[in-house]
């Protein structure tokens, strides 16, 4: 896998926290935020950036506060992705200038129901809804235009510093309240025919499709509009063409001035119906239309606040889609999925949303949010602060070796919640971790390996105890020639406990703990 994110050349994992949607309008109001930032052993922030205060007026640009926020961050050491609000903001048009929201001729709105500009989401807790169309072509032009801008104003003030490393164009896309647009325009486009390039590429594309959109692929006609094209998938599919499109364009005009990496979110389908969640977005069973339509997109990344966090992970690596979660909840399991990720995706990066208030109990919005369950403590029990902090330190401190190791065999992981994958194979040795069991009292349990050498391994471990093994049969045998408790500084190994006796007899952890082992396998 190439990385995609890098400080001056060097492979660049963020150990972020994404703030709540406010937090970065107002410096003063950060100033506390990046203390926070630092308990939590974060190496990065991500922090929205808006096209109303970027454009207050049409072609007067204030970049005042993107310039404070950078010095912020690098006065306490820390990297940047910027959020990028334009058109978009959980599929609706929040962060639009007025001057665009008010021209309601020039910059149209998104026909949810025919002729109508503003709808109620009956499915969606009978919430109002208004957002910009897809297909207008003035809204995709001048929010490039913008853009463009913010990132020409990027490359001239921290090119040198690389400061920003990552940018996300938009927030959650997507259309809400129907499939797709439904005004006389967007009628025409549906009945016209299906761009033949892309017919093409869907249709030999299909093996890594979700089963539905394969199906309405493959049992469909190879030509024509997109009813006949895509079947009971078309309305979807419309969407995130034009969608995804657009986010492109806006990519390109950035990409063009300043080439960093770019990415684009998503609100997750949770297999309900386009529509109920915005329709056209980035969702995995829509990840070849976005691969096809949206290739200055770096990264397509899922906002990550369902209890089956592990196979929402799993669909995003198709495609050879590097894994980044720019947003997910902030429970009990947030520090071990932290671990999780990069040892076992390989992740680019992770961020706690709203990761202010990370600790704290949660509010009535935040359970619903995070999907707290009665049936799973750790699904109603904030994360603990200072194991957050352990984890992303030693992490950060681990940064060289474990990207070293990226697109290799050589870095694994496994967490309790996949209680079936229990070993790591490193060749002729092997750990199985013993998590669900009564000698661990915590149900959080996750274990990262490093491999050094044959026989030297570095280990991240919690609520787990671990057994090395060996998988060659003429050297079935194994001991432990050296247990060391440490950490890394400046890059070398610094033992702060040899482990021998008891503690080598029984390899239980409970606290978060890094160990540097030696093993030795004979007949």
């Amino acid at each position: 896998m190439n990385h995609v994110i890098q400080e001056h050349g060097r492979p660049f994992i963020m150990l972020a926290g994404e703030v709540n949607n406010s937090s970065s309008s107002s410096i003063e109001y950060m100033e506390p935020i990046w203390h926070k930032a630092a308990k939590l052993g974060m190496n990065s922030l991500l922090l929205p950036v808006t096209w109303e205060m970027i454009e207050p007026e049409e072609g007067v640009f204030e970049f005042q506060l993107v310039d404070d926020l950078i010095s912020q961050a690098r006065l306490r050491g820390m990297k940047l992705g910027f959020l990028w609000f334009g058109a978009w903001k959980n599929a609706q048009c929040y962060y639009a200038p007025s001057w665009v929201k008010t021209d309601l001729d020039r910059f149209s709105r998104a026909e949810v129901e025919k002729g109508r500009r503003k709808t109620t989401l009956k499915e969606f807790h009978g919430m109002p809804y208004t957002t910009l169309s897809y297909l207008c072509e003035e809204t995709n032009a001048a929010d490039a235009r913008a853009f463009r801008a913010f990132m020409l104003h990027l490359k001239q003030v921290d090119e040198k510093e690389q400061t920003v490393l990552l940018v996300q164009v938009e927030n959650e896309p997507g259309l809400q309240g129907a499939a797709r647009e439904n005004s006389d325009a967007a009628d025409e486009l549906f009945e016209a025919d299906v761009p033949q390039a892309f017919v093409d590429y869907m249709r030999s594309h299909t093996s890594t499709m979700a089963e539905d959109v394969r199906q309405s692929v493959e049992n469909s006609v190879k030509s024509g509009s997109w009813k006949t094209v895509f079947g009971d998938v078309a309305e979807e599919v419309f969407s995130a063409y034009h969608i995804a499109s657009y986010i492109n364009r806006v990519a390109a005009a950035g990409k063009e001035v300043y080439s960093l990496p770019m990415m684009a979110n998503c609100w997750l389908d949770k297999g309900e119906k386009p529509g109920k969640y915005p329709s056209g977005g980035p969702v995995a069973r829509m990840m070849e239309v976005w691969k096809y339509c949206a290739p200055q997109i770096d990264i397509l990344a899922p906002d990550i606040y369902v209890q089956n966090f592990c196979e929402v992970c799993d669909e995003y690596v198709k495609m050879d889609n590097p894994l980044f979660i720019p947003e997910t909840a902030a429970h009990g399991y947030a520090g071990p999925r932290l671990v999780y990720v990069i040892g076992h995706y390989h992740a680019l990066g992770f961020a706690p949303f709203g990761f202010e208030r990370l600790g704290e109990p949660f509010t009535a919005m935040e359970s619903y949010l995070f999907g707290v369950d009665i049936t799973d403590p750790l699904l109603k029990t904030p994360q603990n602060q200072d194991e957050y902090g352990w984890y992303g330190r030693t992490l950060n401190s681990m940064m060289p070796l474990l990207t070293e190791k990226y697109s290799t065999s050589d870095l694994q992981a496994v967490i309790m919640e996949r209680p079936e994958q229990d070993a790591m194979l490193f060749g002729d040795l092997g750990f199985k971790i013993m998590m669900n069991s009564p000698i661990i009292p915590r149900k959080d349990g996750v274990c990262l390996v490093l491999k050094q050498a044959d026989d030297e391994f570095i280990i991240i471990a919690n609520g787990c105890a671990i057994m090395p093994f060996s998988t060659n049969p003429n050297k079935p045998n194994v001991d432990i020639l050296v247990l060391e408790e440490g950490r890394y500084e400046q890059g070398n190994w610094v033992m702060t406990r040899r482990l021998n006796g008891d503690e080598v007899a029984i390899m239980r952890y409970v606290t978060p703990t890094l160990l540097k082992i030696k093993l030795f396998s004979y007949q």
